[in-house]
C-alpha cells in the first residue's frame, strides 16, 4: 500500500467518524439550521477518490463499507459507555449521556447516506476513468462528487430530520449542506494530485 493511500484511508475513516459525532448537534449558521458534521464530512468524497486512484476500485468500495461498519460500531460503543454506571464522585454522566449517546435516526440516516452516496461516487469515478479519460484528474473528482453529493444530501436530510423538524429546517439543512459540500469539493480538488499514478 502506498504512503498516500495509507494516509488517505486513515483520513477518510477519521473524517467519517468525526462528522457522524458532530452531526448530533444541529447548529444555526448564517441564518440556516445545519448539522455540524457538515463542515468536515464533504472532504470524504475527495479522500475516497484519492483512495480509488492510489489503491484501486475494489479497495475504495471496501473502504466505504468498512467505514459504515466502523461508524455503526462507534455508535453502539457510545450507547454502551453512556449506560455504564458512573464512578462515585463523577457527576457528569447525565450530560455525557445526553451529548454522546447517539440519536439513532440520525446515525442510521448518516450511515445509509454515506454508504450509498460513496458507493455511487466510486462507480461514477470508475466509469469516468475507464470510459471517458484518465486526463483532467480534477474533472473526475468534480464529476463523481457532483453525482454523489446530492444523493448523500437528500438521503441524510430527509432520513434524519423529516417529520421531527419543520420542513423549513429540513430544507435549510439540505441547502446549507449542499453549498458546503460543493465548496469543499472545489477546495479539496488538489488532493487528487497527491498520488501520481492510477492503481489498476
Amino acid at each position: 500500500m502506498s504512503i498516500v493511500g495509507t494516509l488517505a484511508v486513515a483520513a477518510y475513516i477519521a473524517a467519517q467518524m468525526l462528522s457522524d459525532i458532530a452531526s448530533l448537534k444541529i447548529g444555526y449558521v448564517l441564518g440556516l439550521a445545519v448539522d455540524m458534521g457538515t463542515f468536515i464530512y464533504p472532504v470524504t468524497f475527495t479522500l475516497r477518490d484519492v483512495v480509488h486512484k492510489a489503491l484501486g476500485h475494489h479497495n475504495a468500495r471496501a473502504l466505504v463499507i468498512a467505514a459504515g461498519v466502523i461508524n455503526l460500531l462507534m455508535a453502539l460503543y457510545f450507547v454502551w459507555i453512556s449506560n455504564v454506571p458512573p464512578a462515585p464522585g463523577w457527576n457528569n454522566n447525565a450530560a455525557f449521556k445526553t451529548i454522546m449517546a447517539p440519536v439513532w435516526r440520525i446515525v442510521v440516516a448518516s450511515i445509509i447516506a454515506e454508504v450509498f452516496s460513496e458507493l455511487t461516487d466510486t462507480e461514477v469515478y470508475q466509469w469516468f476513468v475507464t470510459k471517458i479519460t484518465r486526463r483532467y484528474q480534477w474533472l473526475r473528482v468534480l464529476v463523481s462528487n457532483s453525482v454523489s453529493v446530492p444523493i448523500d444530501n437528500i438521503i441524510f436530510a430527509v432520513g434524519a430530520f423529516a417529520f421531527t423538524l419543520p420542513w423549513s429546517a429540513v430544507l435549510d439543512i439540505f441547502i446549507f449542506n449542499l453549498l458546503i459540500k460543493y465548496g469543499m469539493t472545489i477546495l479539496s480538488l488538489p488532493l487528487i494530485y497527491l498520488t501520481k499514478h492510477d492503481s489498476e
